[in-house]
């Protein structure tokens, strides 16, 4: 299936944050509190999905950490009915089994409405000892058996295993549920899983990374991959590669779909746009800034006395081979900091992320999105600050109506399931290899 012949699909985040705590010193609120009024904001605009991250660090990344994303989620299906529940869960701290009991539970009680956004973590290993975070290489190898082994167990439920007995019951045929006797480098699984086939059969896979292990990891497992593209020939190169080996890997066409953030910049104009993008670079926390830099690039580099205005040091750059945390990420800013931009400039584009960052008023920035939906290298987008008052009225009554008076975006669900509203193609006939 083309993406020619899907409308772009929307998520919005819900979680992550460290604001969220603030209700925790007020006993009449709810650290949910936020959630739910994104859930209920998300769904009143036919939003596709929520989308929540993990940190599993305390002080990761400048933030005191993240909900758990699957409870965080399981608590919000049954407020949001229709929207879909993506849950960033790691495959290195996690056993597959557990997993998914976990992705399955989630897809039963949400009905079909569960997705997983499978990561392979930069940090968080200090909690998870003994041992160095294991090299990317390691990490992905045993990403690719844990997907394996879950997808085996969604699948260990054959058609007909549990069907209904005409008095409101079940019947099982225990003939149809079979153990998986896995047997691999990183886990024995002998299943079945003991929970029935889902309302899904599996939760919708997401995948994050864009390194080369990414690259393959998606390639071989995702339906839609969450990736860091600053540039619209950043977009078309990544979309080409990783399209290319999930064909090879005999994938349906069109997989995995292409996800991106869109770090946008609102104006009613364009020059007010302009003009928030410059105040916002000049109120730059620059001595913060060099850190963050620092963690783009791997966090082995010291840019502490270095001149804001002069271009980094060819030698501080690192080998990628050498990095084992966020190799994509390391990619982008060392690709950009060899185009000679001064340190300045990249502090300043550190604070987006390496993610697409736009400004400019509702119908330019829906142009922006539209090039790239035309050009076939985004399916689904992640729009931020729904509920911050003024990002909000820029994003649902702005850019929103105008991406669907272009035809752009749904203006409603289309199914019961989270896989119908992603129009995705069906998944291959129980039996067939994981991965395929």
């Amino acid at each position: 299936m083309s993406s020619a012949r899907r409308k772009l699909k929307t998520v919005t985040g819900v979680s992550g944050s460290p604001g969220v705590y603030g209700a925790a010193i007020d006993p009449a609120r709810s650290t949910l509190d936020d959630a739910l009024r994104i859930a209920k904001v998300a769904e009143d605009n036919k939003i596709g999905a929520l989308f929540a991250a993990d940190l599993l660090s305390f002080g990761a990344q400048g933030a005191i950490g993240a909900q758990e994303p699957l409870l965080y989620l399981a608590a919000l299906s049954a407020v949001a009915r229709h929207v879909g529940l993506i849950a960033t869960v790691t495959t290195t701290f996690h056993h597959p089994y557990n997993l998914a009991r976990l992705f399955g539970t989630l897809d039963h009680i949400s009905n079909g409405r569960a997705a997983w956004n499978a990561v392979t973590s930069s940090l968080g290993e200090e909690n998870y000892g003994p041992g160095e975070l294991p090299a990317p290489e390691a990490r992905y190898a045993r990403a690719a058996e844990v997907l394996a082994v879950t997808d085996a167990l969604f699948d260990s439920w054959l058609p007909g295993a549990l069907r209904p007995d005409g008095a409101g019951g079940a019947v099982l045929d225990e003939s149809l549920v079979r153990p998986i006797d896995h047997v691999g480098e990183y886990f024995s699984v002998r299943g079945p899983l003991n929970i029935p086939t889902l309302p899904q059969r599996r939760p919708v896979q997401f995948q994050a990374g864009q390194s080369a292990g990414g690259i393959e990891l998606g390639a071989r497992f995702a339906e839609v991959v969450f990736t860091s593209l600053p540039t619209l020939e950043d977009a078309v190169t990544y979309t080409k590669t990783v399209r290319t080996r999930a064909a090879e890997l005999g994938r349906a066409d069109g997989l995995p779909l292409i996800m991106s953030s869109f770090d946008a910049t609102y104006g009613a104009t364009e020059a007010e746009a302009r003009r928030l993008v410059r105040e916002a670079a000049e109120a730059t926390d620059f001595e913060a800034g060099r850190l963050r830099l620092a963690d783009m690039l791997g966090g082995g580099v010291d840019l502490t006395d270095l001149p804001l205005d002069r271009p980094l040091p060819e030698s501080l750059l690192p080998e990628l081979d050498s990095v084992h945390r966020r190799r994509g990420r390391v990619e982008i800013f060392t690709r950009l900091a060899a185009t000679g931009a001064t340190l300045r400039e990249l502090i300043v584009a550190a604070k987006d992320t390496g993610h697409w960052a736009a400004a400019g008023t509702p119908e330019q920035l829906a142009d922006a999105i539209e090039e790239r939906y035309r050009a076939g290298v985004l399916d689904v987008i992640i729009l931020g600050g729904i509920t911050d008052p003024r990002t909000g009225d820029f994003v649902l009554n702005g850019l929103l109506p105008e991406l669907r008076h272009r035809g752009l975006v749904d203006s409603d669900y289309l199914g019961e399931t989270y896989r119908d509203n992603l129009e995705l193609p069906p998944l291959p006939p129980v039996g067939h290899a994981a991965g395929q």
